[in-house]
């Protein structure tokens, strides 16, 4: 029994300094015990409360949480890490061994006692230092304590981070682990050495790509069977602080409203840290190292190193968007690690900071007075009015709004804005009259399209006076009425009095004399007396013109002054022509088809006339004073406009030219004698065939001839 006691203590010391050996080589704070290995003088015995050794424990966090337990029941850590006995003691041993943990640290540390005695009996949970932490407390003889091991580690490779142990181990025995990390992927990671149980790290770690592994340990004999375990063995990934902090975004943008108050949070910077959360690795601390431009205060802002929020530090007064020298700060954020301490690693971007507008400046006219002169008549912008505001341009805290408050009864005038500078574009839209008003004053209001803040107003400077004065220009005579308006008879004699031009000059200030002259006469009918105005007709008014439109013909006439400047005005005249009954009627269709079966010898002529009512129908349509055609032939009545010719008796198929007579109603009326040709066809079952119809005119004539070329070949 003594001897496996011993091995395991062999096997136990040689992990220890393997652990420690590996720890003296790293660089910066690795957490667990400083110094693995100590020593004690025995001098017969310990006295309680009586310090043997203190022992250094550093986390790399604050210790917070820490708890030591020792291998041998009688001894424990105090507060100031000081290895004391808790009685009088004097059967210690030769070693003891102490084990610190907490969340961010687990490890152990070996005491050696020199010069005392062998204790006996001495159990192996006490060499083993198994006690009331639960990580450590099993009832199987094959022991894995939980194994660490830092990232980053450089070579050479393997290194032993740690012995798995038992008691009942012999010569045919052997060691055996697998899990992720050994025989499963990612493979090789660790070994163990199949007689010793050396565990052993074979390549470079990162933690932030596994943080732990676990494995399992069994013990076999030589043919494979199973003598103890498997049990579980849990090797932690210590972290380095490797990792910068990174934000998300190299550029950061935030606004805030001028005028804030002090503490107003603008924007909040948060960056990440791929380290161990818990411990200081990846625990950040925010500050702003740069302010661009620092001018009114070099710290106009404050970031919370904790939160990562920025606030604003400069006073309410001085957050002035139009007395800062520019309307956006750049801040250069640094997030550091390590709790902000110096050897903390560090990240970087920018914040960039706009000093928003609000509407605290009234729009104010450059100057109190504009005044501008305007010809009368013309229409258009007279002047453009000038403001100030020293609000946020392109905004509605900017942009202005004119309005006309006094002096426009009549609405002869409008402002608008105009978009690029702000102004306002007085216009004329109704032409003014330098003989009715020759001067306006206007009084004008400005505006912004946002409303202003509660303690700002607008002042007198946000009004001001126009001054239009019109300017005289010679106008062009008006005609009255216009247009002129006159009914005339059609075809009244030549150079009848048709109407009276009325035209006046509006420039009533000035003694001026008109002439008038035609300037369109499409049927050239009318002249004008140049000084009287009176018109007078120069041929026929002819009520059938194509010049002349629903009994309308229309003329217009120039009226000229004789200015320096001579101006002309136009005006219209509209005659209404009546009618006189000068146009004959006449029948249409001029040809028709019969049938030469009298039984459907029927067709339906009408009467037209290029004269209006009362000069047109009723029509009368009769047949010619031909003897012998009322044999023939039958006219009736159908209706005012429309008679009947009716076919008598059976005819040969051929043309005839039928004499008709038709009256209109006209006083006195007038008569047409004039003739249709009708064609007597052959019908048959709906189908009329007049295609061998010949003129009875023409055959006689064709006869005719060719009597007189046999007299004259004879």
């Amino acid at each position: 029994m003594e001897i496996g006691i011993r091995i395991l203590i062999v096997f136990l010391v040689s992990q220890v300094v393997h652990i420690g050996a590996q720890k003296e080589g790293e660089e910066g704070c690795v957490p667990g015990f400083q110094v693995k290995e100590y020593q004690v003088e025995y001098n017969g015995g310990f006295q309680k409360d009586h310090p043997l050794t203190q022992v250094f424990f550093d986390d790399c966090a604050g210790n917070e949480g820490l708890a030591f337990e020792v291998s041998h029941p009688d001894f424990q850590v105090d507060e100031e890490m000081n290895l004391v006995a808790r009685r009088d003691v004097m059967d210690s041993g030769t070693v003891m061994f102490i084990h610190g943990v907490n969340e961010q640290a687990d490890d152990m540390a070996q005491v050696d006692i020199v010069g005392a005695p062998p204790r006996s009996p001495q159990t192996l949970r006490e060499i083993l230092g198994l006690g009331q932490i639960q990580p450590y407390r099993s009832k199987r003889a094959l022991f894995a304590p939980r194994m660490h091991v830092n990232e980053n580690m450089e070579p050479p490779f393997p290194k032993v981070i740690g012995t798995v142990m038992s008691p009942g181990m012999e010569n045919d025995h052997i060691f055996h682990m697998t899990g992720s990390g050994a025989d499963q992927d990612p493979k090789g990671v660790f070994t163990i050495n199949r007689v010793t149980g050396e565990v052993s790290v074979s390549q470079e770690l990162d933690r932030e790509a596994i943080s732990s592994y676990t494995l399992e340990v069994s013990v076999t004999d030589l043919s494979g069977k199973l003598v103890e375990g498997p049990v579980a063995l849990l090797v932690d990934v210590n972290d380095q602080n490797d990792n910068r902090p990174i934000f998300k975004e190299t550029r950061y943008a935030g606004e805030v409203l001028e005028g804030s108050p002090t503490g107003t949070v603008v924007m909040t910077m948060t960056a990440e840290d791929a380290d161990d959360p818990r411990l200081q690795n990846a625990v950040l601390r925010y500050n702003i190292v740069r302010q661009s431009p620092d001018k009114p205060s070099p710290n106009m802002f404050y970031i919370n190193p904790e939160s990562g929020n920025i606030v604003t530090v400069i006073s309410p007064t001085l957050l002035d968007r139009e007395t800062l020298p520019t309307t956006q700060y750049e801040l250069e954020i640094v997030a550091q690690d390590m709790k902000g301490r110096d050897v903390g690693l560090t990240g970087t971007a920018t914040a960039t900071i706009t000093i928003t507008d609000k509407n605290d400046h009234a729009p104010e006219f450059t100057h109190s007075l504009f005044q501008a002169n305007v010809d009368e008549g013309s229409t258009g912008v007279a002047v453009n009015l000038t403001v100030d505001d020293r609000d946020d341009p392109a905004t509605g805290a900017w942009r202005a709004i004119y309005s006309i408050i006094n002096g426009d009864p009549t609405q002869n005038f409008e402002i608008q804005t105009n978009p690029d500078n702000n102004e306002g574009m007085l216009s004329v839209v109704k032409p003014l009259d330098y003989e009715s008003v020759v001067f306006h004053t206007l009084l004008i209001k400005v505006e912004n399209e946002d409303p202003l803040v509660p303690d700002v107003g607008y002042g007198s400077s946000s009004t001001a006076t126009v001054h239009i004065t019109v300017l005289d220009v010679n106008e062009g005579p008006v005609f009255f009425p216009d247009p002129l308006q006159v009914t005339k008879m059609e075809n009244i004699p030549l150079g009848s009095f048709v109407a009276l031009l009325n035209a006046t000059d509006p420039d009533v200030l000035q003694s001026q004399s008109i002439r008038f002259a035609v300037l369109r006469d499409p049927a050239n009918w009318l002249s004008v007396n140049p000084v009287r105005g009176t018109v007078n007709t120069s041929a026929n008014l002819d009520r059938e013109s194509p010049y002349v439109h629903d009994n309308k013909y229309t003329a217009i006439f120039m009226a000229t002054d004789n200015g320096s400047r001579p101006a002309s005005g136009t005006g219209t005249l509209v005659i209404h022509l009546e009618d006189y009954n000068d146009n004959a009627p006449y029948v249409h269709p001029s040809v028709v088809r019969v049938c030469e079966d009298t039984k459907d010898s029927v067709v339906i002529v009408g009467g037209r006339d290029r004269d209006i009512h009362p000069n047109a129908g009723p029509f009368k349509i009769e047949l010619g004073k031909q003897p012998g055609l009322e044999k023939t032939w039958k006219v009736s009545r159908v209706n005012n406009t429309h008679a009947q010719i009716m076919l008598l008796q059976s005819m040969k198929r051929a043309n005839y030219q039928l004499p008709l007579v038709v009256t209109d109603s006209g006083l006195p009326p007038l008569s047409n004698s004039t003739e249709i040709k009708v064609q007597v066809c052959t019908c048959k079952k709906n189908r009329m065939d007049c295609s061998s119809a010949g003129s009875v005119c023409s055959n006689l004539m064709m006869l005719l001839a060719l009597v007189l070329l046999s007299l004259f070949c004879l």
